[in-house]
């Protein structure tokens, strides 16, 4: 029997918290079944029976714009009925607890919460807390994990360069406060990349990186060598408590990503970023606007991944797929 919250007893995905703790094998099939739903973009009618007859809850006490735009579009193509609950004119403004707003929801028969929340470990707690048959997908907590943000971003890489082994991926930016770059750096070393560097001054990065199985680099024009993934970050200002740089104009002239910069990294090198965007603080509209930007394809591929781990979170149940 598994040990792992993530995991029922058969080792199938039963919540979707965190990359740390999946092996290479899931993270594979997360990605070949996110392969089959990629195709429904094409179809007239862009809609499957799996989810038919489920509930889900979309609960985003942090405001978002493409996570839950595609996590909404995931479901309703799962053909599944969506709620998607807006925390700040709910009951929890009026002093209702967490646990309590679970509890309620509970009692109306849902199957699956998909969280974002402002605090680490949110989205453990309330898989800890619900109802066995409830699924509980992480959209974001904290400064954590952001896993299916991540695992969009490793479909993408797959898409475009196919094979992870050969890889050289470069993360650069705002690393100390991404809970992106976190869930992209556990995904990229379990799928078995060759490299990863993380780019960035100092004062953005955390203690002790290195173990997280990462090369640290402070110089871009040096880690953009020989590198054929580039992620940007955007600058987490609302999470930063102190001056951590002297300007976004001397930020931007020392790691942000303009064409020069780019003809560093290998020709093919892949532009990656996972939004919003700042244009001219960490990237030049010119890149992000670019034949080697992947940025827009990252958006659409949201869907198929999102639709393939509530599709896998529910099997559970009873295969759906």
């Amino acid at each position: 029997m598994s040990t792992n919250l993530q995991l029922n007893a058969e080792g199938k995905l039963k919540h979707f918290l965190s990359i740390e703790g999946l092996d290479k094998t899931l993270l594979t099939e997360i990605l070949d079944t996110a392969e089959s739903f990629i195709g429904m973009n094409d179809q007239q009618i862009k809609k499957v029976p799996l989810l038919r007859g489920k509930t889900i809850v979309n609960l985003f006490f942090e405001n978002s714009t493409r996570t839950r735009t595609t996590f909404e579009l995931a479901a309703k193509r799962l053909s599944a009925d969506v709620l998607s609950m807006s925390i700040a004119t709910s009951s929890t403004s009026k002093g209702e607890s967490l646990l309590d707003t679970i509890r309620n929801l509970e009692a109306m028969y849902v199957d699956m919460f998909v969280v974002r929340h402002g605090i680490s470990g949110a989205a453990h707690f309330i898989a800890q807390q619900t109802a066995p048959h409830i699924s509980v997908i992480n959209a974001g907590d904290g400064q954590h994990a952001h896993p299916t943000q991540a695992m969009l971003d490793m479909f993408t890489i797959r898409q475009v360069k196919r094979d992870f082994a050969a890889l050289r991926v470069a993360i650069i930016g705002d690393i100390l406060h991404s809970r992106v770059a976190r869930s992209q750096i556990q995904a990229l070393n379990t799928l078995g990349v060759a490299e990863i560097r993380v780019i960035a001054p100092k004062t953005l990065l955390p203690a002790h990186v290195e173990k997280l199985g990462v090369t640290v680099c402070h110089d871009l024009p040096n880690g953009l060598q020989d590198i054929d993934v580039i992620i940007m970050l955007r600058l987490q200002k609302e999470r930063m408590t102190s001056a951590l740089l002297p300007s976004e104009s001397e930020y931007f002239r020392c790691f942000g990503l303009t064409e020069q910069k780019l003809k560093i990294a290998k020709p093919d090198a892949m532009v990656m970023h996972p939004g919003p965007i700042n244009r001219g603080v960490e990237i030049d509209s010119k890149v992000a606007d670019g034949a080697q930007s992947v940025i827009l394809k990252q958006v659409s591929n949201g869907i198929a991944v999102r639709m393939a781990i509530m599709a896998m979170a529910m099997q559970k149940q009873g295969r759906v797929a």
